[in-house]
């Protein structure tokens, strides 16, 4: 296994910027000016397999990152196990033990926040963040989603395309608002839909470029090179 510190090659200087344009959520640059890795922190409540992906990609020092922490809402998560496995600190957070959803959501950011994370990426999180998470990681939380939003948000999205009958699904990563899946969308790979596919097999697929689209959205951030103005996102070359 790779250390951290190979982990982290590949000019990872960055800031965060200040706002150059405002709508319904507040535009900042990530520009780079900083000589560590982008430390960030995953959110996960199942298999992992996104996680593995972005541990891939980090090991193999293709992600500027420090890759601070993993937490899960659900004690028999593979994804603490993998974690765990490749020297991340690895936790699960209790929703149980919290009076309401707000005081888990401080919780959980107050534990992001001691270990110095900058971007909070949601791999297969199950949960919705609250407002009062989301203040605390303004424009700082990203989602993978199995479908080409604005199409098919929520629960089981491939299911939703297949029923639909689109010849066109695929995976979106985007910036987390407070809605379900509506945030400003950063990137989409598009997967068709054959005539012979099951939601079980056109899952399969979609996964495989969910594997490939995050990972690269997590460089480019930690390369400086994404904007936002308003819903739009840009990608500098």
């Amino acid at each position: 296994m790779a250390s951290k510190g190979k982990a982290q090659r590949g000019n990872p200087s960055r800031k965060w910027g200040r706002p150059f344009g405002r709508s319904t959520v507040e535009a900042r640059l990530i520009a780079g000016e900083r000589g560590m890795g982008l430390p960030i922190g995953v959110l996960a409540s199942g298999r992992g397999s996104n996680l593995e992906a972005i541990l891939r990609a980090w090991e193999a020092g293709e992600l500027p990152v420090e890759l601070k922490m993993v937490i899960s809402d659900k004690k028999e998560a593979r994804a603490l196990r993998i974690a765990a496995e490749h020297g991340v600190p690895a936790e699960f957070l209790d929703p149980k033990a919290f009076p309401d959803r707000v005081s888990y959501d401080l919780a959980l950011a107050a534990r992001l926040k001691a270990a110095g994370v900058e971007l909070v990426v949601l791999a297969g999180y199950m949960r919705i963040l609250s407002q009062a998470f989301l203040e605390q990681f303004p424009l700082q939380v990203i989602n993978i989603h199995p479908a080409l939003l604005p199409a098919f948000p929520g629960l089981g999205a491939q299911k939703q395309a297949w029923e639909y009958g689109v010849k066109i699904t695929g995976c979106t990563v985007h910036f987390v608002d407070a809605g379900v899946d509506t945030g400003p969308i950063i990137a989409q790979a598009a997967v068709a839909v054959e005539d012979d596919d099951t939601p079980e097999t056109l899952a399969e697929r979609i996964l495989e470029q969910e594997h490939r689209l995050l990972p690269e959205v997590i460089r480019w951030i930690a390369q400086g090179r994404v904007r936002v103005r308003g819903r739009r996102v840009y990608i500098q070359k």
